[in-house]
């Protein structure tokens, strides 16, 4: 089992910056891969960004150029630096842990809101 545990999200203003983490624990050697989902109201769950192991890293046409996502493996933490955000942005963001055998962990969700 991995635990993932996500903070950081909150409300901000157009054109603001946020900082979202994710700590993960349990069997962390399983992982393959890492990354930031987000599910506005109404809509379904969509992909914002990943990273593997190697460091690759993968983004939704929609956030390139202003997301960044990287990892602290030393600490067990994913992050998402989100910047220049637009109302757009605003949902329930969660973090996934993609593992072994295809199983994929998911965390509680953190609020985005971004609005004046």
């Amino acid at each position: 089992q991995v635990q993932l545990v996500e903070s950081g999200g909150g409300l901000v203003q157009p054109g603001g910056s946020l900082r979202l983490s994710c700590v993960a624990s349990g069997v962390i050697f399983t992982i393959d891969s890492m990354g930031w989902y987000r599910q506005a109201p109404g809509k379904e769950r969509e992909l914002v960004a990943t990273i593997t192991r190697s460091g690759s890293t993968n983004y939704a046409d929609s956030v390139k150029g202003r997301f960044a996502i990287s990892a602290d493996n030393a600490k067990n933490t994913l992050y998402l630096q989100m910047n220049s955000l637009k109302p757009e942005d605003t949902a329930v963001y969660y973090c996934n842990a993609h593992a072994v055998r295809a199983i994929d962990y998911w965390g509680q969700g953190t609020q985005v809101t971004v609005s004046s």
